[in-house]
């Protein structure tokens, strides 16, 4: 649980409070894009971890800054994000992409928008792994697998499938918290209203 409070605290120091996380790339069943909201953010964060990973870090090259009324974007074509992983042996994987970064351009600078579009992916395992298991083609076999899709782990691609679910359903789980209503009147009341916007919007 402290866990869970640390990533809050995190994502509290760094992101809005209105703050979206966008992923782009491709499966081999075709593009994929998620988008989430600030309350889902903190997990998402914590699933890479969970997923295997020891350490995480972004290398930004060339990337260029623009600035506007009330906010900052920087704009990186070649942003690679390093992951470590420990398990089921040591593994480098660098992850590819454009990434793009909205920044509230007052005294926090906190990112409002998060845009990381994956284009390719390398995963490096250390010569003297392969040199140790050479006689073994089990191991070797197991070598050879990918332990990521698209420099992401299982565990990080489940959540943001999951997420596809849980981000319509924010707005119910907060009236929930706020109002102290049962799901159904929830949803009542969150449906009477889309309604009167639509009916008469202003």
């Amino acid at each position: 649980d402290s866990d869970n409070l640390w990533w809050d605290a995190f994502a509290t120091e760094f992101f809005e409070d209105d703050a979206t996380l966008t992923l782009s790339f491709c499966l081999e069943d075709g593009p994929k894009r998620y988008t989430i909201g600030r309350t889902l953010i903190p997990r998402y964060f914590s699933t890479v971890f969970e997923g295997g990973v020891t350490d995480l870090y972004y290398i930004l090259k060339h990337s260029k800054e623009s600035y506007h009324n009330s906010s900052i974007t920087v704009d990186c074509d070649q942003c690679t994000m390093v992951t470590q992983h420990g398990k089921p042996m040591f593994t480098k994987v660098c992850t590819e992409g454009r990434l793009i970064l909205e920044f509230t351009f007052d005294d926090l600078m906190r990112i409002k928008t998060w845009h990381f579009t994956i284009r390719q992916y390398r995963e490096l395992v250390p010569r003297s792994i392969l040199a140790m298991h050479a006689q073994d083609p089990q191991v070797l076999e197991q070598l050879s697998k990918n332990i990521t899709r698209m420099g992401l782990t299982n565990f990080t691609l489940n959540y943001l499938r999951l997420c596809v679910i849980l981000e319509p359903m924010q707005e119910l789980m907060s009236r929930h918290k706020t109002y102290n209503l049962s799901p159904r009147d929830c949803l009542k009341t969150c449906l009477f209203q889309k309604w009167q916007r639509m009916v008469a919007p202003p």
